[in-house]
């Protein structure tokens, strides 16, 4: 009997393609859930945001440093202060975060020996498992105190230890996908950085950091959306006032913290109510806008590459 005419294999042919299809499908429904679930969250933030600016003008929202809405006198939702104390937490932590995390990416590709690798990687994937609020209590009885005797000042509770802890919830991020990129790394431009008389330093330097920019980029970038999205630890730690930020010294309120302050005690359906979810989405919008500039600088690396 010819193999094409054989029933048990045109059998299992139609198997395998029905298995291919389905497989097929199941990875395309879980993408477009991804998208949908995406624009599902923008959808109600937009929906619940809009009743806001019917009584709030967007300039006086985005551009007064004032934020009282229980004010007897004139409600006031300025979020610019939240706006600044956000980005200069972040600003903070990824001076801290980058040059650690792409230190530990280059020490862990091309200096580690086998079984220090061995250890340091699940120490650092662990990093990324602490939940925040374990590392907020750490900015409370330890960076905290110790920032304070350090510098002499009053208290720790400021932008400067949040700026630690997030560093410290950015470092998993950077370090994982800088340490990927560097391995990724064609092993023939180490070679030949070697044969031109470069030391192991030289060739990190010079040739495997530059031609890994693209991720390490894109790490940086993912390690930025990861500090401005975080609530517990800088709720926990940076003193919470609504004061415009005037130093890395000063006690500041993150956007992400305010409206987990608030809004378990807000009347539903009052424009302070509505005026919180316009927080939520301006925080979305710049996640989003960070996390779009990380995928489009590591395509346009990838392209330069190729």
């Amino acid at each position: 009997m010819s193999p094409l005419k054989d029933p048990a294999r045109t059998i299992q042919r139609k198997w395998a393609a029905a298995k291919e299809s389905a497989i097929k499908a199941f990875f395309f429904v879980n993408g477009i859930a991804a998208v949908v679930v995406l624009l599902g969250i923008f959808g109600v933030l937009l929906y619940t945001s809009v009743p806001a600016f019917r009584e709030i003008d967007l300039k006086e929202f985005l551009g007064n440093t004032v934020w009282d809405p229980t004010s007897p006198e004139k409600a006031e939702y300025g979020i610019l202060s939240m706006l600044a104390s956000t980005f200069l937490v972040t600003i903070g932590a990824l001076a801290i975060a980058v040059p650690v995390g792409i230190g530990v990416a280059a020490y862990l590709s091309d200096v580690a020996h086998w079984r220090v690798r061995e250890i340091v990687k699940p120490i650092v994937e662990i990093l990324a498992g602490i939940p925040s609020v374990v590392v907020g209590f750490l900015g409370i009885v330890l960076f905290g105190p110790a920032i304070a005797k350090i510098f002499g000042i009053a208290h720790g509770l400021n932008a400067l230890n949040g700026s630690v802890l997030l560093a410290i919830m950015s470092l998993p991020t950077i370090i994982s996908i800088s340490e990927d990129s560097l391995n990724a790394v064609p092993t023939a431009y180490a070679e030949a950085s070697y044969g031109l008389g470069a030391t192991r330093w030289q060739t990190l330097v010079r040739v495997k950091i530059p031609a890994a920019l693209s991720g390490i980029i894109a790490a940086v970038m993912l390690g930025m959306g990861r500090a401005i999205g975080e609530t517990m630890t800088v709720l926990m730690a940076t003193g919470n006032a609504r004061s415009f930020p005037t130093g890395i010294f000063e006690s500041v309120r993150t956007m992400t913290a305010n409206i987990a302050i608030e809004l378990g005690e807000v009347p539903y359906h009052t424009t302070h109510y509505y005026a919180l979810f316009a927080i939520g989405l301006v925080l979305f919008v710049i996640t989003f806008l960070v996390n779009m500039a990380a995928d489009i600088v590591l395509r346009k690396y990838q392209e330069r590459e190729q």
